[in-house]
């Protein structure tokens, strides 16, 4: 392997590293911005502890959806 090749494999490793710290700082940053939602939904709607996933995705797509039809109208 010359040189040059050696200092192309460097960069290429370089650069996929940074794109790995670059992916989990955006995880970090969406995990954290869902635990604040989630959060933010509890001290609204404390019921949405002891519910089941499904039924709170029921609930809120039910009620938001009533809400934009009564907007619109």
């Amino acid at each position: 392997m010359t040189e040059q090749e050696k200092k192309l494999l460097q960069v290429k490793h370089r650069m996929e590293e940074a794109e790995a710290r670059n992916r989990k700082k955006e995880r970090s940053i969406r995990t954290r911005r869902l635990i604040q939602e989630g959060a933010i939904l509890e001290s609204v709607f404390p019921q949405s502890q002891h519910m089941d996933l499904e039924a709170l995705k029921g609930i809120l797509e039910q009620r938001l959806s009533t809400k934009e039809t009564k907007n619109e109208g």
